[in-house]
C-alpha cells in the first residue's frame, strides 16, 4: 500500500506555523522567571530538622475531619515536591481541603558523605524520629503515615517493624514484588526492574564505590529511556502545542522543574534497594532485614490501603499488587487508578480521586 504524498505548500504553511510558534515561546520564556513556576507552595512549618532531614507540617486549610496525624514519605529518588505541584494539581492541597492534619518529612541532599547511610538508616532512624516529633507535638499515640513509590517500601517496613506507633498504612505506587513484571503482558512496563536484575553485585558495587550515591542525574536519564520518543520530542511537539496557553505552558515548566531537581540516593541505601529488593526480592519474600530485624511482613497488623496505576510503567501495577494474604492484617485494601506513575498525582482527571479515596477509607477507620 503507497503512502499519500504530502502536498508541498501545506508541508511549508506547516512548517513555517511550527516555527512562528517556537519563536514566540523562546520570546516568552525570557519573560518568565523563576517564581512564575514555584512549586510546593502550601504554607508549612518546619517541626523537625535532623542531619539533612526535615519534617514539615502543612497549615490546615479547612475544619479536621481525621483525628489522627498522616506523614507523607516520598521517594529518596525523586522529591516530595511532586504531591504539591502547583495549586490546582495538588495532593497536598486535596488532602488538606478534605481535613486532614498533614505532615511531610523532605530526605535532603544526599552526598558522598553519605555513602554508608542505609535504609535502617531512613527507617528505624529518621522516620521513626519524624513519628515520635509528630505524637509529642499533636498527642497522639499513633500515626497514620502515607509511602509513595519507595516511600511505601519505607513505611511499609517500618510498619512491620514498629506497629505499635502506626494506625493506618497508605501506600501508593509502590514496588512490593520487584520480579512481578514478568507476569506483564505489555514490554513496555518494567524496564527498570528487567535492567537491574541484569547487573551483576559487582557492577553495583563498583558503582556505588566510584560515585558514593547513586546520582540523580544518572537516574533521570535512566527513566527518560522508558519513554524514548516522548523524552526526545517534548521540547519540539509537546512544547509548542501549549505556547499559546499560558497556564498549560507554566504547568508544562513546573513538571520540568520537578525533572530537573533530583537528589542524589545515599550509597549504602541505594545498593540494598538495587541488590536487596529489585534484585534478590527479598521483601515480599519475607526474608529482608533492616538493622538485623525481620521486616516480618505478618507483623503489619494495621489496616492496609494500596495504590497503584494501572498505566504506570515504572512500577507495573503485578509488582504492587502482592500483598494480599501475605499481611497479618484482614483489613486491605487495593484501589487501581487510570493514570502513570507520576499522572496519577498531577493529571487533572485524578485530582480529588486520589485524595478523597485515601479520607474516605481513613475516615472510617479513624479513633
Amino acid at each position: 500500500m503507497s503512502l499519500p504524498i504530502p502536498n508541498a505548500t501545506e508541508l511549508a504553511r506547516e512548517v513555517a506555523a511550527l516555527n512562528t510558534k517556537v519563536a514566540a515561546g523562546v520570546e516568552k520564556l525570557r519573560t518568565i522567571r523563576d517564581d512564575d513556576v514555584e512549586i510546593a507552595t502550601t504554607p508549612k512549618d518546619e517541626i523537625l530538622r535532623t542531619d539533612k532531614v526535615t519534617l514539615y507540617r502543612y497549615r490546615p486549610l479547612s475544619e479536621r475531619t481525621v483525628s489522627t496525624p498522616v506523614l507523607v514519605v516520598y521517594s529518596l529518588i525523586g522529591r516530595y515536591t511532586m504531591t504539591d505541584l502547583q495549586e490546582d494539581r495538588s495532593l497536598v492541597r486535596n488532602l488538606l481541603n478534605l481535613g486532614i492534619d498533614l505532615w511531610v518529612v523532605d530526605w535532603g541532599n544526599a552526598s558522598r558523605a553519605d555513602r554508608w547511610v542505609g535504609i535502617d538508616d531512613y527507617v528505624s532512624g529518621y522516620i521513626d524520629e519524624c513519628v515520635a516529633a509528630m505524637c509529642e507535638t499533636t498527642g497522639a499515640d499513633k500515626v497514620n503515615l502515607l509511602g509513595i513509590c519507595e516511600g511505601g517500601v519505607f513505611t511499609l517496613a517500618y510498619a512491620a517493624l514498629e506497629p505499635d506507633k502506626v494506625q493506618n498504612l497508605i501506600m501508593a505506587i509502590t514496588p512490593l514484588d520487584f520480579h512481578a513484571d514478568e507476569q506483564e503482558d505489555d514490554p513496555g512496563k518494567g524496564f527498570i526492574n528487567l535492567w537491574t536484575r541484569n547487573l551483576s553485585k559487582e557492577d553495583i558495587d563498583k558503582m556505588i564505590e566510584v560515585w558514593g550515591v547513586l546520582p540523580g542525574e544518572f537516574m533521570g536519564a535512566l527513566f527518560a529511556m522508558l519513554t524514548p520518543v516522548r523524552s526526545a520530542t517534548k521540547y519540539n511537539l509537546d512544547m509548542p502545542d501549549v505556547i499559546d496557553d499560558e497556564k498549560k505552558f507554566l504547568n508544562f515548566l513546573r513538571m520540568e522543574k520537578w525533572l530537573s531537581d533530583r537528589p542524589d540516593h545515599a550509597g549504602q541505601a541505594a545498593k540494598e534497594w538495587l541488590q536487596d529488593l529489585y534484585q534478590e526480592n527479598r521483601l515480599i519474600n519475607n526474608s529482608w532485614q533492616l538493622g538485623g530485624r525481620d521486616v516480618d511482613l505478618r507483623a503489619v497488623t494495621m489496616p492496609v490501603l494500596n495504590i497503584y496505576a494501572l498505566a504506570d510503567h515504572i512500577i507495573p501495577p503485578a509488582t504492587s499488587r502482592a500483598l494480599s494474604g501475605k499481611l497479618g492484617t484482614d483489613d486491605y485494601t487495593e484501589l487501581g487508578l487510570p493514570g502513570g506513575h507520576i499522572g496519577l498525582f498531577v493529571s487533572t482527571k485524578s485530582q480529588g480521586i486520589v485524595g478523597e479515596g485515601i479520607v474516605d477509607w481513613l475516615s472510617k477507620r479513624d479513633v
